[in-house]
C-alpha cells in the first residue's frame, strides 16, 4: 500500500516539475514574441515524463549517486557538479538538447517563430493540467492522512 502511494506521488511530482518547466518555456516564448529571430521552444511532455519516471524508478546510478536530472538515466551523459560553486539543475529542468523548436505557422519577416495563438492555448492547457496535478497530489496526501487518522482512532 505504501509503495503504491509513494509511486503515485513520485509520478505526480515528476509531472508537476515538468509542467512547471513547460510553463516557463511557454512564458519565455510569449515574452519574446516581438524579438527578431527568436525561435520558440517547447518540450515533448509525454516523452519527458516517460524519461523522468523511468529514471526515478531505476533509482540510483551504479556509483550510488542519484541521476543529475529527472530525464537522465544511469549510463547517459549526465551533468555533474564538479566544483562547489556550480549550480545544480533544478528538478524538472530539461537539457537544451531535449527541447524542441516550434515551427512557424506563417512566415515572418523577422524570422520569429512565436505563434501567439498557439502559445496562449498551450499556456492555458498546461496551466489547467498543472492545477489538476496539484489537486491530485493534495487529494492523495489528504486521503493518506485521513486513513492514518482513522487507523489511530480505532
Amino acid at each position: 500500500m505504501l509503495n503504491r502511494l509513494t509511486d503515485a506521488l513520485n509520478f505526480q511530482t515528476q509531472a508537476l516539475a515538468l509542467r512547471s518547466e513547460r510553463q516557463r518555456l511557454l512564458a519565455s516564448n510569449i515574452a519574446n514574441a516581438d524579438t527578431p529571430g527568436y525561435q520558440a521552444r517547447d518540450m515533448d511532455f509525454a516523452r519527458a515524463l516517460r524519461e523522468a519516471t523511468s529514471a526515478s524508478s531505476s533509482g540510483y546510478a551504479a556509483n550510488g549517486s542519484a541521476p543529475s536530472t529527472p530525464g537522465a538515466s544511469a549510463g547517459s551523459n549526465n551533468l555533474a557538479r564538479t566544483q562547489s560553486g556550480h549550480m545544480a539543475l533544478s528538478v524538472g529542468s530539461r537539457r537544451e538538447s531535449d527541447l524542441l523548436f516550434s515551427t512557424a505557422a506563417q512566415t515572418n519577416m523577422d524570422s520569429n517563430t512565436v505563434d501567439m495563438d498557439r502559445e496562449r492555448a498551450s499556456f492555458a492547457d498546461n496551466a489547467v493540467k498543472y492545477e489538476a496535478t496539484l489537486r491530485f497530489i493534495n487529494g492523495s496526501v489528504r486521503t493518506a492522512l485521513d486513513a492514518m487518522k482513522s487507523h489511530n482512532a480505532a
